[in-house]
């Protein structure tokens, strides 16, 4: 199994053209991906940098033909015309794609910081491993205490999920809302999370939980024993960022690290002031 994760800045590349279809193409490039899973989609934003305005979440799930795609809205709002703005994450995959949950990630008030709504997408899927959660979600960058409270918040879903892959019990059949389907309690979890290696909420991610709940853990540090992560943002956009770090990671529950088999980090392509995260599992 094949994931890339990926912030692509509104499809905006350090040239500064919007491009959807070179995201992709770059994406390819990189791997013959199984799920890709992407933050700051945008939809209705003529505003941002180079954008008209263009329905990203339609335009990625056509250039991907095969792929379920999943849409996860952090920001929805009206545009001028009426019409609904949307910004927010993304996940496409070629592998069959069961329950999708969509979670509104904690946004407590912190005067002074211009912080924005963040949301999780927890997509449950049948992969060659068995039934894993992907989840990907993008957390906030200026409020320190919003994104600590987004951290909690991931911890609870995926301890909440834990929980119901324990219980087992009855299941509903019917063709209704209320039919069952598994919360496998393993799990990949990829985002920009706007936190360094050296921050405490990067091991905090990783604690252990008391309830038999598998542990997030950090896959590069699995494959690259003792290595420093390899840079994510800045690494080619300097006039946004004037020092390039760490700070897209992917973490697996602790029963995937046996079958880890490699992460990369593509540092090549500007198509994003962020760069593409592969890993591969089997």
């Amino acid at each position: 199994m094949k994931l890339i994760t990926w912030n692509i800045q509104w499809c905006r590349g350090v040239d500064g053209r919007v491009d959807p279809r070179r995201i992709v193409e770059h994406a390819r490039a990189l791997a013959d991906f199984d799920v890709l899973c992407l933050q700051e989609v945008a939809s209705g934003f003529p505003g941002l940098d180079g954008s008209a305005g263009e329905n990203q979440f339609e335009l990625l799930a056509g250039l991907l033909p095969g792929y379920t795609a999943i849409s996860g809205v952090a920001i929805d709002v009206p545009g001028p015309g009426g019409e609904r703005r949307a910004f927010g994450n993304m996940i496409l995959s070629r592998l069959p794609v069961g329950q999708v949950l969509r979670l509104q990630l904690p946004w407590p008030a912190d005067p002074g910081s211009k912080g924005m709504a963040r949301m999780l997408i927890d997509a449950a899927i049948d992969t060659p491993l068995g039934p894993v959660r992907v989840m990907t979600t993008h957390l906030e960058y200026y409020s320190a205490r919003q994104r600590a409270a987004q951290v909690e918040a991931i911890r609870a879903r995926h301890a909440e999920a834990g929980a119901h892959a324990r219980a087992g019990g009855p299941r509903d059949a019917s063709d209704g809302p209320f039919r069952s389907f598994g919360q496998p309690a393993s799990a990949i979890l990829t985002a920009d999370f706007n936190y360094r290696p050296e921050d405490p909420l990067h091991l905090r991610m990783q604690a252990l939980f008391d309830d038999g709940t598998p542990q997030f853990v950090d896959a590069w540090q699995q494959a690259h024993p003792g290595a420093p992560h390899a840079h994510t943002l800045g690494v080619h956009d300097r006039e946004q960022w004037p020092e390039s770090y760490a700070s897209d990671f992917i973490y697996v529950s602790e029963d995937l690290v046996p079958k880890l088999r490699a992460v990369k980090v593509d540092g090549d392509t500007q198509a994003s002031d962020h760069q593409p995260v592969l890993i591969e599992l089997g």
